[in-house]
Formats: C-alpha cells, sequence, structure tokens
C-alpha cells in the first residue's frame, strides 16, 4: 500500500494530533520562558546569563534542524521524532530541576536540540502518512497550531510562574511528550526509510563552529571579558575561520547543507539576509520584554503576559492580511520595506516607555511592532521558494529558516550584551548607596520592589535605562531591513506560491520540510485545497472520461490494490472503507458489464478496455497537475517531471470517496469474507 493509503481517518487524525502537539511543545518552550526569566534570575542569579537562557535553545535548535532531516531519511522520520522527542522531555526534565543558571543554559540547548528535530519532521511526517489531497488543510492547521502558540507561550509562562513555579514552564513538557510518545507508537506505522542520503557533517560542524564562536563573541564581549581582550579576540578569530572553512567546505560538499550558488540568486541573498534580521529583531523584542514589564512596571508574570498580546495581535492582522494581498495580487516588495520601517518605529516607541507609561500607551506600542514583524515575516519563505529552481527548492527553503533561527540567537546574545552592559553601568552608579543590599535583591522583580522608595526608584531607573538602550539598538536593525528591502526584486509569483501566500503558518515563520518533493507536493495540496473535489468531474469530462468520478474511483481501486496485495477482492475493498460488500458490489458489476472490468469469484481486475482507460485517467490527472504548475518552468528536470508524476498518480489513487450504490444493476452474488495476508489494512 501507498504510504498514506494503510491509514483510517481515524488513525490520520491520531497522527496529526501527536505531531500537532509535538510541534506545540517544540515552538512553546522558544517564548514560555520569556516571562519567567526574571523569576528564574532571581532564584538562581546569574542575571549576566539571562540571555543564555533563549540563546542555548535557539542556537541548539539551529544546528539540530540543519541535521535532522538528513537523519529522517537515513533512519526514518517517526524514529527521529520519537528520539527528539525523548531528548526534549529529558531535557525539559533537568532544565526544572536546575540549581543554578550554567546547568539551566546546558540543559536548555540539549531541549533545544531535541525541539530542533521535532520541529523539522513534523511537516515531513505529515507528508508521510497524511494522503496528498488531505494534506492541505491538515498543513494549514499545522500552520494555526504554530501561530496559537505564539500566544500562548508568554502568558503560559506567566501563569506558571505566579501560580505554580517557573519550573513548572520545563515540567509540563514531561506528561504532554509522554502523551506524544505513546500516541506516536500506536498510531504511526513503520515506513521504510529512503535512500540513504549524503550528510554534510563537516559543513554543519562548522556553521556550528562558527556560529558559537561569534555568539559567545558578542554575548561576553564588555561583559565577561573586555572587547580588546585574548579571549574575545580569539572567539572573533576563530569564528572568522570556521565561516570561511564553512564556505570552502560547501563549495566542494557533494550535498551541501547551504549551496554557494543560492547566493548568486540575488532574490535568495535578499530573502536570507532578511530573514536573520526579522529573527534578530523579534526575539530581541520577546525576550527583554516581559523583563522590562516586570522590573520596572512592576507587573506579575501573568499580567506581562497578557500585556504581550497587543504585539502577536497585531502581527497575526499583518500576516493575515499582507498573505491575502500577495496571495491576489502577487505583488510583495513593499511589506518588507514598509515591515522594516514600521518594526523601527515600533522599537523607538519602546524605547520610550517608562514606569509611568500608561497600559493603554504601552499596548499601542506593542501593537505598532507587531504590525512591522507581521509584515515582514511573511513573504520571504514564499519569495524564495517562487525563484529558485525545483533542485534548489529544499535546500533555499531550509536554509532562509536557518538564517532566521540563527538571527534569533545572535539578537538574543547581542541584546542580552546591551542589557547586561547597560545595567551594570547603571547599578554601578549607585555602588555607594546600594553597598549595605544584598545583591540578590537586585535581581528579581520582587526584591527591586521590596526596595524602600527612594533606592527603588534609582533601582527601577537603572532598569529602564538599560531596557531602553536595549530597544534603541534595535531601531537600526529595522531601518537596515528596510534598506534591504529595497533591492528585492519584483518577481512574478507562482500560482502555488499565491495559494501559500494565504497560510497562516508562513506569517509565524513556520518551519519548513528540507525535502524539495515535499516542498513540491505542499504546492500541490495547498492548490488541491484552494479547488477542493469539486475539480475531478471536470478533469475528468474534459478528457472524455464517459463513467466520470465513479469509474476513476473503482478502477484505481482495482490497480491500487492489485499492486500491492497481487489482487482485487470487492470484499477487501469494502472493508478498507467500512461498508458493507453490497454497497460496492453494484458498482463494480456496472463496470464488469460495461467491459472495463472482469469478475471471478468476487475478484475483479482491469480488462484491456479497463487498462486503457485508466491509463487516460492517469494522463487526464497529469495534465491537470502540469497545467496548475506550468509556472514553474521546470519542465527540462527529468526529476521534477518524475515528482509530477508521481503526485498526479497519488491524486489518482487517493480520492476515498466511493461511488454511490447504483441500485438499478443487479449485485453480484456476495463473496465470502476472506482473512489472511491479502487483507488490506485499514
Amino acid at each position: 500500500m501507498d504510504r498514506s493509503g494503510e491509514l483510517s481517518s481515524v488513525r490520520r487524525n491520531a497522527v496529526f494530533a501527536t505531531v500537532a502537539l509535538g510541534l506545540l511543545l517544540a515552538a512553546l518552550d522558544q517564548t514560555i520562558v520569556g516571562t519567567a526569566l526574571p523569576t528564574i534570575v532571581g532564584d538562581l542569579g546569574g542575571a549576566s546569563h539571562l540571555s543564555w537562557v533563549v540563546t542555548a535553545y535557539l542556537l541548539a535548535e539551529t544546528i539540530a534542524t540543519a541535521l535532522a532531516g538528513k537523519l529522517g531519511d537515513l533512519f526514518g522520520r517517526k524514529l527521529l521524532f520519537q528520539v527528539s522527542v525523548a531528548v526534549f522531555i529529558v531535557a525539559s526534565f533537568f532544565c526544572g530541576f536546575a540549581h543554578n543558571m550554567a546547568w539551566l543554559v546546558a540543559w536548555r540547548g540539549v531541549q533545544g536540540a531535541g525541539a530542533g528535530g521535532i520541529l523539522v519532521t513534523a511537516m515531513a511526517l505529515i507528508a508521510d502518512y497524511i494522503p496528498l489531497r488531505e494534506r492541505g488543510k491538515y498543513q494549514g492547521a499545522l500552520g494555526g497550531v504554530f501561530g496559537v502558540v505564539t500566544v500562548l507561550g508568554p502568558l503560559l509562562g506567566g501563569l506558571f510562574t505566579d501560580h505554580l513555579s517557573w519550573r513548572w514552564a520545563f515540567y509540563i513538557n514531561i506528561p504532554l511528550g509522554l502523551l506524544v510518545m505513546l500516541i506516536c507508537a500506536s498510531t504511526m506505522p513503520k515506513l521504510p526509510t529512503a535512500a540513504r542520503p549524503i550528510i554534510d557533517y563537516l559543513g554543519i560542524a562548522m556553521i556550528a563552529v562558527a556560529s558559537t564562536c561569534l555568539i559567545l563573541m558578542t554575548s561576553w564581549g564588555g561583559t565577561e571579558f573586555p572587547w580588546l581582550s585574548p579571549e574575545i579576540i580569539g572567539l572573533g578569530v576563530g569564528g572568522l575561520v570556521a565561516l570561511l572553512l564553512f564556505v570552502v567546505v560547501e563549495l566542494r560538499a557533494r550535498e551541501p547543507m547551504l549551496p554557494m550558488r543560492l547566493f548568486r540568486n540575488p532574490v535568495f541573498t535578499i530573502c536570507g539576509l532578511l530573514s536573520f534580521i526579522v529573527g534578530f529583531s523579534m526575539f530581541g523584542a520577546l525576550t527583554f520584554l516581559p523583563t522590562f514589564m516586570q522590573y520596572v512596571q512592576g507587573a506579575s508574570a501573568t499580567a506581562s503576559g497578557l500585556r504581550m498580546l497587543p504585539l502577536v495581535f497585531g502581527l497575526l492582522i499583518t500576516s493575515i492580511a499582507s498573505g491575502t494581498i500577495v496571495g491576489r495580487t502577487g505583488r510583495y516588495k513593499w511589506f518588507p520595506v514598509i515591515g522594516g520601517l514600521v518594526t523601527a518605529l515600533g522599537m523607538w516607541l519602546l524605547a520610550q516607555m517608562t514606569a509611568l507609561t500608561t497600559l493603554w500607551v504601552e499596548s499601542a506600542f506593542l501593537f505598532v511592532l507587531g504590525l512591522g514583524l507581521g509584515m515582514s515575516m511573511q513573504t520571504l519563505t514564499i519569495v524564495v521558494q517562487n525563484t529558485v529552481n525545483y533542485h534548489d527548492l529544499g535546500v533555499a527553503t531550509s536554509g532562509v529558516t536557518f538564517l532566521r533561527t540563527l538571527g534569533s540567537a545572535f539578537g538574543v546574545a547581542l541584546f542580552g550584551t546591551v542589557y547586561t552592559h547597560s545595567l551594570n553601568t547603571q547599578l554601578e552608579r549607585f555602588g555607594p548607596l546600594l553597598g549595605a543590599l544584598d545583591p540578590r535583591r537586585l535581581e528579581s522583580p520582587a526584591g527591586v520592589h521590596s526596595l524602600p522608595a527612594p533606592i527603588r526608584l534609582l533601582v527601577v531607573g537603572g532598569y529602564t535605562e538599560a531596557l531602553q538602550t536595549v530597544f534603541l539598538s534595535a531601531v537600526p536593525v529595522g531601518l537596515l531591513a528596510a534598506v534591504i528591502a529595497l533591492f528585492l526584486k519584483q518577481v512574478p509569483l507562482r500560482d502555488t506560491a499565491r495559494a501559500a501566500a494565504r497560510d497562516l503558518g508562513e506569517g509565524f515563520g513556520m518551519p519548513e520540510s528540507p525535502d524539495r518533493t515535499e516542498q513540491l507536493e505542499r504546492a500541490v495540496a495547498t492548490v488541491w485545497r484552494q479547488k477542493g473535489n469539486a475539480v475531478a468531474p471536470h478533469v475528468l469530462a474534459s478528457a472524455g472520461i464517459d463513467g466520470g468520478v465513479g469509474l476513476a474511483w473503482c478502477l484505481s481501486r482495482v490497480v491500487l490494490f492489485s499492486e500491492h496485495y497481487g489482487q482485487a477482492r470487492v470484499a477487501d475493498i469494502a472493508e478498507h472503507y467500512h461498508l458493507p460488500p453490497q454497497v460496492l458490489w453494484p458498482a463494480f458489476q456496472r463496470y464488469v458489464a460495461d467491459g472495463y472490468l472482469g469478475a471471478v469469484d468476487g475478484t475483479v481486475a482491469l480488462t484491456p478496455r479497463g487498462t486503457a482507460e485508466y491509463d487516460r485517467i492517469a494522463t487526464a490527472w497529469r495534465h491537470w497537475l502540469s497545467g496548475e504548475l506550468s509556472d514553474w518552468h521546470d519542465t527540462s528536470d527529468e526529476e521534477f517531471e518524475q515528482a509530477v508524476r508521481q503526485a498526479g498518480r497519488e491524486l489518482v489513487f487517493e480520492d476515498e470517496t466511493p461511488p454511490a450504490p447504483v441500485s438499478a444493476v443487479p449485485a453480484l452474488p456476495e463473496a465470502p469474507a476472506r482473512t489472511g495476508p491479502g487483507r488490506h489494512r485499514a
């Protein structure tokens, strides 16, 4: 049986629920700690390492996503998904039991590695188990899950911190992760692995070393070590050397993780830079906004999560609006330009906030920032997918995702350095006044706001100025994004890209599969979701198929069961669709009478006329699909043509709506039910 046909609709939904819950876990931990960070710092100490709780997760996730796709092909995606969830659960347990900041940062890195595996395999598992005709709606629903997580993360982090403990932001992953493991083991059948892929281990190692060195340099420079110290200079030189070696390795690798030829495409280069900058800006803001609300304004963790909602709503509005406009008009260039300018404005407005800023004014500022981020995030992946050829579709898509996540890690690290340096400078000014105080009181929001009024005002002022400096330092980043976006070429969008622009997941930057075949199938699934099953009668009618959908369904069932089980018994087909055999016999008997099928003792087979008609049906679907993908300009690529043919074949086989009974035709005698290896598994 083909990879999705063995699952009943109930099991498909169970598979989707498993994948969605896994995706929720991995995405949630990108944002859930933001509102808990001030309390974590107050409990564990180590305020200078605050940003590393987020950076370690993002950096490990970035490296894991570069490796996970190939490992899934090598060992099987189900196994990789299970291993990634297991790693995530174990790391969550040890994060919850952290007794110092170094321990928490280390296990956050392990947790990020597990999350990277989950995120990459989520979309691939949908492609493995969900039929092509149904895949579009499931992928759209996954995008909704990813969007909801952006809303829920800060709020849940605040609720756990205030009403249980910050440790529950990690403990909650354990029962949910175990549930994912249990459902995964019981609902996902094991599938054969693909051909052994070529994994660019050396390239991944070089980019991991380069990223780690450069992020450590930006994190430690001016805080742990002076900028001109041997340690910082050594990290900078090591990072640049590793980056140069990465380029050399990628130029020579058989299957590089990030082919250098992509950067000859100016659209990919601009979109890659913009993705890096958008990730840089977004996570920088999301990480330090709850810190401002709790230290400066005295808000609780829960309240700071709620106060983040205007930002998310703004992001949601412009993501949907820009996607709709791009989908209808095909025009996208000015969205990242305006988005960069509005993001810069939003950051500047945040830098004007103080302890006296009212809730309504703060909400308006956050809403403006969300509007800018939403316009910037929406189009980048779609534009890249629209301009590269089929052979580079997977690596280009994963490359944009990789750069966005890497930008997030750098953004949090660099903003963390700005924050730590500025805060230390502010507090050193008040050293004589604070000398008698326990330093730990200055590290938690509760401790700060329990200080005597004169000292509290000084400390809050120090936090205010430090965080205002962080937001001001982000303004040039938004302006830079707008300037770079001016160089983004406007090219005609493929119809499939226009349809994908309306997906919610694109607006929130949901990770994409690095497999080009799955990317093509996703485009087909998106088109199918837009046009629906209503297109089937027109496709068959245009090809002159007299029997219409009913004939196509019966012939394709016979071919499908014969290919995989050696013969097609109507009783087995009926059992698969949970129908009594008497319901299907009249339809099959009709086509026996018309000469399309032959029947012997309950087993049906195609006659020469039926074989010719089936070939016409398959050709009709391939022609329809080729028409839908006519603007891909890859008709000379044999691999692309093979992928289109396979997608067309799946569309023929996956019509799972049995024809209505034909009561006017006398039924054949019911064949006896049979068990054994020839039974089709539902």
